[in-house]
């Protein structure tokens, strides 16, 4: 027999309100494939850990001449929890209570969890699940909008902010997902577009399913809106989870330490082929950094021909950039120095320090990415590596060709530590494209005309290409063994901790990121 309650008055508003848009709403949202919004809140938390505020905020629906029932919560369910012992601010719009439209007082319960969490200096993570404004409140259902936006933009860089897709996201609900750090969405249960299926065709003619347009894989894979993908929602939260435990809480603290372990049994000397033209994968190469070879790695399946991610060396978290010769030989392209320098951004504002693995024959030519801005684009990410202040740490594994030899955080973009591999080739262009430019009268001249070509290429080789020629002018700190990589790398690692830039005094930077 279920014991009487001593605050009846209490447990039930409590109820009552626990149903959210009633049993009925409850169940249609289960059988849709997707967890209600507090069951969702258990379940990306440490258990038991959850506190809820504002529970009682009961938007009277006739305020706007709507039915005159309530709406539970308006509609959104916002308070405070941990993620493996680390607190987190939280809101998840509930679809069950008029399709978790936004209205004022919705607006107005996420605004205060997000003043908490960032007053409070901790992570916030924000559930999106919601058929967006609700038009009838107009302007003012706009407004709340708005103070998201505005309170997105100056949080950021100083708590972390993650945006979770598990529903519609449409209008403008969709841009303050925009404004935060990660966002992740889950197949077949994400939607994210500016303007929905049954517009376009209203206006354009154009036939398109919502999944199409702006599902799961569409922002993964073509936009690059969304910085991870999961399966499932559960599968979303493990990823949450990953993300909080190895990021810091905020600008002015460290990702907390774990304790050292080994890398993966690895043999780095044996995971990048000596010849320049062979592809490997470049997440072999971290792994053999990475204690236990536990990489958490952001933007998977968007611009693949350069690798990001957070890892720990000797407990500590690192951010890692490399360029990824199995897609496209690694070179940079609009999309992955977009992808790059944002990384690159985040890490600095976070005052996590940067490790660049380098191999990249360099920026992407064509009519195609000279059209799309590639100029522009790769600009971002010399800016990004321009303006870092944390520790940089850069090694060169095989080639490093022109631009992006510069853009890879080159000792000229101010990073603190270059090595290089014996076989790598820094120059203005590889030693093949370069020898048929400068001795092209040679070569036509000769009677055997690849042997002199070949003869030609390893002149270029030993008198430019070469490690040594840039160590000789500094450009490279140390030329070393695939093997010394790790010893190398810790300890740059470790006596920059204490890294100081002085940066000249001005309000902010203009490129556009």
């Amino acid at each position: 027999m279920q014991k009487e309650s001593k605050y009846p008055e209490l447990q039930s508003r409590r109820e009552k309100v626990s149903l959210g848009g009633g049993e009925a709403a409850l169940q249609k949202q289960i059988k849709m494939g997707k967890m209600t919004a507090r069951q969702r809140i258990d379940a990306i938390l440490d258990d038991n850990s959850f506190f809820e505020y504002d529970m009682f905020i009961q938007h009277e629906a006739r305020e706007f001449g709507m039915d005159k029932k309530e709406l539970a919560g308006d509609g959104v369910v916002i308070g405070t929890g941990k993620i493996n012992g680390s607190p987190v601010a939280i809101y998840s719009q509930d679809f069950t209570v008029m399709g978790g439209s936004l209205g004022y007082k919705h607006a107005m319960k996420i605004t205060k969890i997000m003043d908490y969490a960032l007053s409070l200096r901790i992570p916030l993570i924000g559930i999106n699940d919601s058929g967006g404004a609700r038009i009838q409140e107009g302007v003012s259902a706009l407004a709340g909008y708005g103070e998201i936006f505005y309170r997105n933009t100056m949080a950021s860089g100083v708590i972390p902010q993650i945006s979770v897709i598990l529903g519609p996201c449409a209008g403008g609900a969709v841009y303050s997902p925009a404004l935060t750090d990660f966002v992740f969405v889950v197949d077949n249960v994400s939607k994210m577009f500016i303007t929905g299926p049954s517009v376009i065709e209203t206006v354009l003619g154009e036939k398109i399913d919502g999944e199409s347009l702006g599902g799961a894989k569409v922002h993964s894979e073509i936009t690059g809106n969304a910085h991870f993908y999961a399966e499932s929602e559960n599968d979303c939260f493990k990823q949450i989870r990953d993300l909080i435990d190895i990021i810091p809480a905020n600008n002015k603290q460290s990702a907390k330490s774990e304790t050292p372990k080994q890398p993966a049994k690895i043999d780095i000397s044996t995971v990048v082929p000596n010849d320049p033209s062979k592809p490997y994968d470049v997440r072999q190469v971290i792994k053999c950094l990475i204690d236990e070879g536990e990489f958490v790695e952001v933007m998977e399946r968007f611009a693949g021909n350069i690798v990001i991610g957070f890892g720990r060396i000797d407990g500590e978290t690192v951010g890692f950039v490399a360029n990824q010769p199995l897609v496209m030989a690694g070179v940079l392209d609009c999309d992955s120095s977009d992808k790059a320098a944002r990384f690159v951004r985040y890490c600095d504002a976070f005052n996590i320090p940067i490790v660049t693995l380098e191999d990249l024959p360099g920026y992407l030519p064509g009519v195609d990415q000279e059209h799309a801005g590639v100029i522009r684009h790769g600009a971002k990410l010399l800016y990004a590596y321009s303006e870092a202040s944390v520790p940089k740490i850069t090694v060169i594994l095989r080639k490093a060709y022109g631009g992006g030899y510069i853009a890879m955080s080159s000792k000229h973009l101010r990073a603190d530590f270059v090595m290089a591999w014996p076989n790598a080739e820094i120059a203005v262009m590889g030693p093949e494209g370069a020898a048929n430019i400068i001795f092209m009268k040679d070569i036509r001249a000769a009677e055997d005309k690849e042997a002199m070509r070949q003869e030609k290429i390893k002149e270029y080789k030993d008198k430019f290409s070469n490690p040594y020629v840039a160590a000789s002018k500094g450009y490279v700190d140390a030329v070393i063994k695939p093997e010394e990589t790790l010893a190398y790398v810790k300890h740059a690692l470790e006596i920059s901790k204490n890294k100081v830039v002085e940066q000249p005094t001005k309000k902010h930077g203009v490129v556009p990121f």
